[in-house]
C-alpha cells in the first residue's frame, strides 16, 4: 500500500511501461486468440485493461480521460495502445493536479466496500499486472513473443546467448 504519491508515481511509471510493451506486442491478428470458446480473447482483455482505470479511478473523484467501462474495443493493436496511454498518463496527471499524499487516506465507496485511495491505487495495480499475465499466455499461443516484465522472457534470454530459466 501507498503511504505517498512519491512511492506510487514510480511503481506507477515501472507498471506502465511494462503494459505499453506489452501491448506493444500485440499485432491485429493477435487480437482474437482466446485459450477457450468462451474465454476472453486478446482484444477483450486488453481493453478491459484499459477501460479499468478511468472506470476504477473515477470512483475516488477523479476525473480520467478513457473509454468508457462499456465502450467497444478497437479492432487494432495500435487503438489499444493509444487508449491505455491517454488513460495511464491522464491518471498521472489528475492525481499530480488534484491529490496530496492526504488523499491516499481518503476512503471512497469501491464496488460496495470502502477503499481507502491508497488501497484503490495498490488494487489498479495488482488488477492490471493479473490481466497483463493472462494476456502473455493468449500471447505464447498466438505465437508472439512476450517482453520480460520482472526478468527476461525467453526469448530476452535467447538474444544474450543464454539458455531460458527453467
Amino acid at each position: 500500500m501507498f503511504h505517498s504519491l512519491d512511492e506510487f508515481f514510480p511503481s506507477w511509471a515501472y507498471e506502465n511501461q511494462s503494459t505499453q510493451r506489452i501491448f506493444a506486442a500485440l499485432t491485429d491478428a493477435s487480437l482474437a486468440q482466446r485459450v477457450t470458446p468462451e474465454g476472453r480473447d486478446i482484444r477483450t482483455l486488453a481493453w478491459h485493461i484499459v477501460t479499468s482505470i478511468p472506470e476504477m479511478m473515477t470512483r475516488t473523484g477523479l476525473t480520467i480521460t478513457g473509454p468508457a467501462a462499456d465502450a467497444p474495443a478497437p479492432t487494432t493493436a495500435a487503438d489499444i495502445l493509444a487508449g491505455y496511454t491517454a488513460a495511464a498518463d491522464s491518471l498521472e496527471a489528475a492525481m499530480r493536479e488534484h491529490w496530496t499524499d492526504a488523499s491516499l487516506a481518503v476512503t471512497c465507496d469501491m464496488y460496495g466496500e470502502q477503499w481507502s485511495n491508497a488501497q484503490t491505487l495498490s488494487i489498479l495495480i495488482i488488477h492490471q499486472v493479473h490481466h497483463r499475465a493472462q494476456l502473455t499466455v493468449l500471447m505464447r499461443q498466438a505465437g508472439l513473443p512476450v517482453p520480460g516484465i520482472y526478468g527476461p522472457s525467453r526469448e530476452e534470454w535467447a538474444a544474450m546467448g543464454m539458455p531460458a530459466m527453467p
